[in-house]
């Protein structure tokens, strides 16, 4: 297998940590620049210690977004959203292809990304370059695209249980979600909401029904079927450091019975080697951490459906699944890298 050279912009953050915490150890990844506007100098062992020797040669530079692109193959930009407009923009004109991690590129619209992400976006003429990496839905148009724009970890916790029903023309109208996530989703530097000491000992919900996934999560829904949908979405800070749960509440159409919603997941999902549909138990946390395993579950009772997502945001719903599109990208086995198991508990 070739060597694939990638660089990495936002090598601080702990998205970049789980990216190289997969993609140091393989000998067919080189890793040829790490940018950051902090730490630098620093090796990245001793930024993200997890690292160990593996990053001990690795030292992160603050240089021009466009000096990524000097002998990579692929880019990831695991930046702030408005900062990764910013560093694709500089990058286009090389011939590396780009992996995007933040919100800037998941949108179609230009008018809703700035009424959701409160900012204006500098880089509209490239919005249609970017495919949406969700590898379970969007795999083929991921082989072959200059671009990826990874989805965020609320969307990819709620999307993989809802596509199942949206493809079967089950899913219209009001839908009705609450997501539980770990502290880690609000990035390195902390703040007065999201410090874990606080997040630790209580459950707050935040943003609600209007936090910026709602409307990517809305788009992949309905670019494979589902009609009229109005996802009413409740974010709630909860007391972990890593992981989402997601519950889900939809009305079926008449008919729709338990062996039916079964066979439905099993035809979407049987296959796919991150995705485990459970029977006799629900999903947790502790048995998708630090994974990009997925688990799924349901229950359905008088025409009505509960479905479970548990995930982690860090790895499915942030690193690990840019590292699923880059392997789809570059030709290298789907699983590459990825199939360590959960660190439970």
């Amino acid at each position: 297998m070739s060597t694939v050279r990638v660089s990495i912009l936002g090598a601080s953050g702990y998205g970049a940590a789980e990216l190289l915490r997969r993609l140091l150890p393989d000998p067919s990844v080189e890793v040829v620049h790490l940018f950051s506007k902090e730490d630098v100098g620093k090796s990245v062992s001793d930024v993200h210690l997890g690292l160990g020797s593996l990053g001990q040669n690795k030292v992160i530079e603050d240089r021009s977004f466009a000096e990524a692109a000097e002998g990579a193959d692929i880019v990831f930009l695991a930046l702030p959203h408005r900062i990764s407009m910013q560093a694709a923009r500089e990058l286009w004109a090389s011939s590396a292809r780009i992996i995007d991690l933040s919100g800037d590129f998941r949108l179609r619209s230009v008018a809703t990304y700035e009424t959701y992400y409160g900012v204006d976006h500098c880089a509209t003429e490239l919005l249609g370059d970017f495919v949406y990496g969700l590898p379970e839905l969007f795999r083929e148009k991921i082989r072959t695209t200059r671009a990826v724009a990874s989805p965020g970890c609320f969307a990819t916790s709620q999307i993989l249980p809802l596509a199942p029903l949206a493809r079967k023309g089950w899913l219209n109208g009001p839908v009705r979600v609450v997501s539980v996530t770990g502290s880690s989703g609000s990035g390195a530097n902390p703040s007065k909401g999201t410090h874990h000491p606080v997040r630790s000992v209580t459950l707050r919900a935040y943003r609600a029904l209007n936090h910026q996934h709602t409307p990517e999560i809305e788009q992949a829904l309905e670019d494979i079927g589902a009609t009229n949908l109005r996802l009413d979405f409740v974010p709630v800070s909860g007391p972990l450091s890593r992981g989402i749960m997601t519950t889900a509440f939809v009305d079926l159409p008449d008919g729709v019975d338990t062996a039916a919603v079964t066979a439905v997941f099993q035809e979407q999902y049987g296959k796919e080697p991150f995705i485990r549909l459970l029977e006799g138990r629900m999903p947790e946390v502790a048995a998708v951490k630090g994974s990009q395993f997925v688990e799924i579950g349901f229950v359905v009772r008088d025409g009505r459906l509960a479905v479970f997502c548990a995930l982690d945001n860090l790895v499915k719903g942030g690193a690990g699944q840019a590292i699923q599109s880059f392997n789809i990208m570059t030709g290298r086995p789907e699983t590459q890298g990825l199939m360590n198991p959960a660190s439970w508990p």
